[in-house]
C-alpha cells in the first residue's frame, strides 16, 4: 500500500467499482494510450475542440492527462504563450493560449515538441487545463478538473483515486 513520505499513515486506494479504473493501478512511468472516446471541448460558448482520437496519459494517482490532435481544434483558437516547463519522462513543454468566443484563457494548454524517447506519440498534440475551459467532455460526460493548478487531469466517474493535486499530495 503507497504511503506518504515522512508519515506512517497509508494512502488507502478506492475500491474500483464495475467499470471503472483505479488511478492507482496506473503506471510510473506514465503509459500513454489511445482512446476511441469522443472529447469534445467549450470555451467562450463555443466548441474548441472535437475529437475521437484523443491519447490519454495515465500516472500513478492522476486522472488522466487527454491530448488531442492538433486538427481537432477549430481555426485560430490556439496562441503560443511564453514559458516552458520540463517532465521528467516526457521532456520539454510548451504552452498556449486557448481563445473561444469573447474569451481567452491564457496557458491553459501544453504540448511537446519533441517528447523524450517513449512519448513520441504525443508530438504537437495539445493536452488543456479542463478547470480553464467552460467544459470538457468525455464520451458525453462532463469531468472534474484534478485538483491543484499544476496537474490537468480529467476526471470522470470511470475512475477512482484519491487523486495527487489537493494540498498536502505533493509528495506522492
Amino acid at each position: 500500500m503507497p504511503r506518504l513520505p515522512g508519515r506512517n499513515r497509508p494512502v488507502v486506494p478506492e475500491k474500483p467499482g464495475p467499470g471503472q479504473e483505479s488511478v492507482w493501478e496506473y503506471p510510473r512511468p506514465p503509459r500513454v494510450e489511445k482512446t476511441s472516446d469522443r472529447v469534445v471541448v467549450r470555451l467562450g460558448g463555443q466548441v474548441i475542440a472535437d475529437t475521437t482520437r484523443a491519447l490519454r496519459v495515465l500516472e500513478t494517482s492522476h486522472p488522466p492527462v487527454y491530448y488531442l490532435p492538433p486538427e481537432s481544434f477549430a481555426d485560430g483558437v490556439l496562441h503560443p504563450a511564453p514559458g516552458r516547463s520540463l517532465c521528467e519522462f516526457k521532456g520539454q513543454a510548451s504552452y498556449v493560449d486557448v481563445r473561444g468566443g469573447n474569451v481567452t484563457a491564457p496557458r491553459a494548454g501544453w504540448y511537446y515538441r519533441e517528447p523524450w524517447r517513449g512519448y513520441e506519440s504525443l508530438s504537437g498534440y495539445i493536452a488543456l487545463y479542463p478547470g480553464a475551459m467552460d467544459s470538457c467532455e468525455v464520451a458525453g460526460e462532463t469531468v472534474r478538473a484534478q485538483e491543484g493548478d499544476f496537474y490537468g487531469g480529467w476526471i470522470t466517474s470511470a475512475i477512482v483515486g484519491p487523486f495527487k493535486g489537493a494540498p498536502g499530495t505533493l509528495g506522492w
